[in-house]
């Protein structure tokens, strides 16, 4: 359990957010890219540190995201000089807001911050919710055995505030750890020659790689569903099965997108056992 510490520095919640977390040395600002002017006076953003840069793609509406860092300079300016620089950037056009982190009392040398940008860029990438923008892995840096330990303690705190800023960027789409009570069962799908496999999670319905999804459409399948199909192409190979998680807001979105069909979700996806998941959630009511 962390206590973490929320200070609105502009009043609202769609201005500045600054957080902190007891007896950790870490320091995480939330700023928006119209609300960098205002951040001018702030010392910590002079540090050396890293940062995500947050923003969507007008084709998906799927999340993007780029992580970098930023070392204190000559001149004093650190993390704050480096967003004003991707500010005017042609190719940081899609970007709308950024998330600092830093520290209270600037420890993060070059050895640190790279081996920060290093883990955060490949734990955004193997998460895969959102299109990481990074061309090249970053330099993971030279830290000692006892360095990476407590780099490894400062990352995790990190990611606990980062998700509660808005951005899972750094959480699975399955989760190792159960969040919901039917989170543990998996259900199965084999409408129109689909073989399905998917999950419930705290964010909706996963639908697992490996699954097996129909190759036509029928013609009751709902618009936005080929939109998925088109979106969601470079996940399925030419035997139509899914070479990544794919994550769905509801169970019937899923069951229609493996079917190609207009289906009830609650009602089509099953258990081995044949239950579907009106019947799992019955049971489950039951036993409150």
């Amino acid at each position: 359990m962390k206590n973490i510490n929320m200070y609105l520095m502009d009043g609202n919640v769609n201005g500045r957010i600054k957080c902190t977390c007891f007896n950790w040395t870490g320091v995480v600002f939330k700023i928006p890219r119209t609300a960098l002017a205002a951040c001018k006076d702030r010392a910590e953003l002079n540090q050396s540190g890293v940062y995500l840069l947050f923003g969507k793609d007008d084709d998906t509406d799927k999340g993007i995201v780029y992580v970098g860092q930023a070392g204190n300079r000559k001149n004093g300016e650190g993390i704050l000089n480096r967003l004003r620089e991707h500010d005017h950037s042609i190719d940081k056009g899609y970007w709308t807001e950024s998330i600092v982190i830093t520290t209270s009392n600037d420890s993060l040398g070059a050895t640190e911050i790279s081996y920060l940008e290093n883990q955060f860029c490949q734990a955004a990438d193997s998460a895969k919710r959102y299109d990481v923008k990074n061309k090249n892995e970053p330099f993971i840096g030279n830290p000692s055995e006892e360095k990476k330990s407590d780099l490894d303690d400062f990352i995790n705190y990190a990611k606990v505030i980062v998700g509660m800023l808005g951005h899972k960027v750094f959480e699975p789409l399955i989760s190792t750890k159960i969040q919901v009570a039917s989170e543990n069962i998996e259900f199965y799908c084999t409408k129109r020659s689909a073989n399905a496999v998917g999950v419930r999670t705290a964010d909706g319905f996963v639908v697992k790689s490996g699954s097996l999804i129909t190759s036509s459409l029928t013609d009751k399948c709902p618009e936005h569903i080929k939109r998925k199909r088109d979106e969601y192409k470079n996940k399925i190979d030419q035997n139509y099965k899914l070479i990544e998680d794919i994550l769905f807001n509801t169970p019937s979105g899923a069951a229609c997108f493996v079917s190609g069909a207009s289906l009830n979700g609650l009602i089509e996806w099953k258990t081995k056992e044949g239950k579907n998941i009106k019947d799992i959630d019955a049971e489950l009511g039951s036993a409150r």
